[in-house]
């Protein structure tokens, strides 16, 4: 399909939704909605002794609190430019958790749903945490957790966490980034 229109539908604060116009193999015309995102960051914080660092996260969306791995959305500059991902990642990490990393490694990029938004996430390995204090949003509800490798492999095995932004930074971590995680 080939793109031809795009019109804003609803602009939020952090997304834009826009309907396009989209030219099918059989020449036909089809309207489709798209999420428009500036990009976000997850961060997989490690303690010096091995444990990560996780949160319990209260998400409005689905009216449950999740298990999941710190992380944020990039926010956009006077110029509409978003912020550097290693920048918003440091920025998530200390707000969320309380945690300063010395060293942020890039880990890997993904899109977490293509089908309906152009969202490109970069997840990072924290290391060299030193405890500051949580300056969360007015909105969030976080608790801060720290897990064992082992017991955060558990969790993801047994369902209990279903957040799939974690789901991928654990198991790539554990797979291919470090052989004992």
């Amino acid at each position: 399909m080939q793109e031809s229109n795009k019109d804003e539908v609803v602009k939020g604060r952090t997304i834009l939704v826009q309907q396009r116009v989209l030219s099918r193999r059989d020449g036909r015309r089809e309207l489709r909605e798209m999420v428009v995102h500036p990009g976000s960051v997850v961060v997989l914080p490690l303690l010096e002794d091995g444990r990560i660092v996780m949160i319990r996260n209260r998400r409005f969306t689905i009216e449950r609190s999740l298990l999941e791995l710190c992380a944020g959305t990039r926010e956009l500059g006077q110029g509409g430019e978003p912020e550097d991902v290693a920048e918003c990642a440091a920025r998530e990490l200390e707000e969320e958790t309380g945690y300063r990393a010395s060293v942020l490694e890039p880990l890997l990029s993904f899109y977490p749903s293509p089908g309906m938004s152009n969202e490109l996430m970069h997840v990072f390995v924290a290391r060299g945490l030193v405890e500051t204090a949580q300056r969360l949003d007015p909105s969030e509800q976080i608790e801060v957790e720290l897990l064992t490798p082992e017991a955060v492999l558990e969790c993801i095995r047994r369902q209990e966490i279903c957040d799939a932004k974690t789901i991928a930074a654990v198991l790539y971590f554990h797979t291919w980034a470090q052989t004992n995680v």
